[in-house]
Formats: C-alpha cells, sequence, structure tokens
C-alpha cells in the first residue's frame, strides 16, 4: 500500500464529498480511490468513514485522524516547495573539506566573493590534510592534491595545476652553498613532507625533460607543508614545496629558488563531490566558482617559474 497516497484519497474524499468526485479530481477510477481509503483503514484497523449508499461521513477516530493527515500532506507540500527552491538559487549549508595551506592561502580569502554572490548559501569549512570519506563524513565538496587521482565513484574536477619546487632561506645558501646538481642534495640538509606519498625520495625534472631521483636524509619530518615552509625560512635546511605554498615567501625574499633549473611532480587540483546526477545547485555553483577562481592562471606561479 502506497500510505501516502491512500492518506491523500482519504482527505480529497472527505473535503469533496465522496469517492466518485475525489476519484475525478485524482484522475482515478472510483474503485480505485475507495480500494485506497479501504487498505488504509485496514492497516490502521480502525473505521475512518461511515458510508451509506446516500452519504459519507467521518467516524470520530476518522475526524482526528483527519487533522493529522492534513498535517502530513501540508509538511509534503512544503519539503517539496524547498527542495523546488534549492534547484532555482543556491542555498544551504555547503560542507567543504581543504588541506590546510591551500585552504588558508587560496580559498579562505576569497570565500567572502561567494558568500556576497550566494547570500543564502553558509559555507562550513574543515581544513586538514588527511583523505576524507565525502559520503561518510558529510562533505559536499573536497579539494584534493594529488599527482595521479585514483579511480573512485567520486566526481573529480581538475581546476588548476601546482608543482614543487625546491627552496631555502638565503641565510641558509650563505652558510651552506647552493647545491649544483640534484644529487648534491645529499650533501645538504633537507626537510621532508612526512604525508607525501614518496617521502624522502625526491624526484625532479629540468627543462629538457631529464629526470633523477634522490633519496635525501631529512634533517626535519613534518606533517604540514606550512611548518616545512617555517623551518624553510628559518634556515634550518631546503624544502621541496608545492609553489601555492613557496610562492608568496620566494615574492618576499624570505626563500629562494634551489636548483632553478629543477622541479618536482606537476599537482592536479582537484575538487571532489560525490554525484552529478540531482546535484544541488549549493554545489553545482561552488564548484563553477571556484574552477573560475584560478583561471587564467593562478595566483601562485608568478614568482615560481623555471628559470
Amino acid at each position: 500500500m502506497d500510505r501516502l497516497r491512500a492518506i491523500e484519497v482519504f482527505v480529497t474524499v472527505v473535503d469533496d464529498g465522496s469517492f466518485a468526485a475525489a476519484a475525478d479530481a485524482l484522475d482515478m477510477s472510483r474503485n480505485m480511490a475507495s480500494r485506497h481509503v479501504a487498505d488504509l483503514e485496514a492497516h490502521l484497523g480502525v473505521r475512518l468513514l461511515n458510508r451509506t449508499t446516500r452519504s459519507l461521513s467521518l467516524t470520530s477516530t476518522g475526524a482526528v485522524y483527519l487533522e493529522r493527515a492534513r498535517h502530513i500532506l501540508a509538511q509534503l507540500d512544503e519539503a517539496d516547495r524547498i527542495a523546488g527552491l534549492q534547484t532555482l538559487t543556491p542555498q544551504g549549508r555547503l560542507a567543504v573539506s581543504a588541506p590546510m595551506s591551500f585552504g588558508v592561502r587560496h580559498i579562505a580569502p576569497y570565500l567572502g566573493q561567494y558568500t556576497s554572490v550566494n547570500p543564502d548559501v553558509s559555507i562550513d569549512m574543515t581544513l586538514n590534510d588527511r583523505l576524507v570519506d565525502l559520503v561518510e563524513e558529510g562533505f559536499d565538496v573536497a579539494i584534493r592534491i594529488t599527482g595521479r587521482m585514483s579511480d573512485s565513484n567520486l566526481i573529480a574536477r581538475r581546476i588548476a595545476s601546482a608543482r614543487e619546487i625546491m627552496c631555502a632561506s638565503p641565510e641558509y645558501i650563505a652558510s651552506h652553498g647552493s647545491p649544483e646538481t640534484p644529487q648534491s642534495l645529499l650533501d645538504h640538509r633537507c626537510l621532508g613532507y612526512s604525508l607525501g606519498s614518496e617521502g624522502d625520495l625526491w624526484r625532479v625534472r629540468d627543462s629538457t625533460g631529464a629526470s633523477e631521483q634522490v633519496r635525501v636524509s631529512p634533517a626535519v619530518w613534518a606533517n604540514s607543508g606550512d611548518a616545512i615552509e617555517e623551518v624553510a625560512v628559518s634556515g634550518g635546511g631546503i624544502a621541496l614545496q608545492p609553489d601555492f605554498i613557496a610562492n608568496a615567501d620566494i615574492a618576499s625574499g624570505r626563500l629562494v629558488r634551489v636548483l632553478p633549473g629543477w622541479t618536482g611532480s606537476t599537482l592536479g587540483i582537484y575538487a571532489l563531490s560525490a554525484s552529478k546526477r540531482y546535484e544541488p545547485l549549493k554545489v553545482r555553483s561552488f564548484l563553477d566558482w571556484i574552477a573560475a577562481l584560478y583561471r587564467p592562471k593562478p595566483p601562485w606561479t608568478a614568482n615560481c617559474e623555471t628559470k
């Protein structure tokens, strides 16, 4: 039995005064309308309507049930109305997960732009560097930065790219010199990002396409790109950093490029969502906005070009 349909038929029979009138209003046969009400009464184990050949009347139980039934149908109509509005304008809470360093530097400063254009959307942004499960943890969108996007049921939209570059403070270079080749990194203090997929193995490539790999011995490990950045700025060693972290410190002179003709991995920056089917407008609008934010060229590339 379709309980909601049966409730709708019951209320319409009472409002229109007969099964025939209700059947016409709901575009069904009189027998089908009667069957819906009979099934509802059987499910409840009570009689809702007194029936004679000439008239219908509510039982005392039917009168009580009618009030609740009207409320249920009104709530359903309201839910439908609200869902319909979601297809017209972005609204509601939007849960976003992003890596800490990228989120602080390259998402948070611009969120005011998005919310000013979409005032009915509230952003709930969680920043951490672990891989979140969108469905299990209730996120609408996750930003993921990786050299290779793994296969999954998620919809991944590439919104920008980044590159790993080597950098150190001017003070470190003054004290220890600058490596001449990738292999000479073995003679230097290096800094390791412990959440990186290859840890102490640095893979680098020059502008001709030649590649080398060096297994460094980090003097400091950290699970935060920001922490690695601060150690490098303080003279602690050479860091292999994504340009979206290092760019500002290179621009200010707190860091300088090391082996500027060489770069590490190229990273894809992806916006992930659960599904395109029935995608809420708030999700679609955020994905379109963040993709446009880094076009035509991401701002973090300005001071990190290969020389």
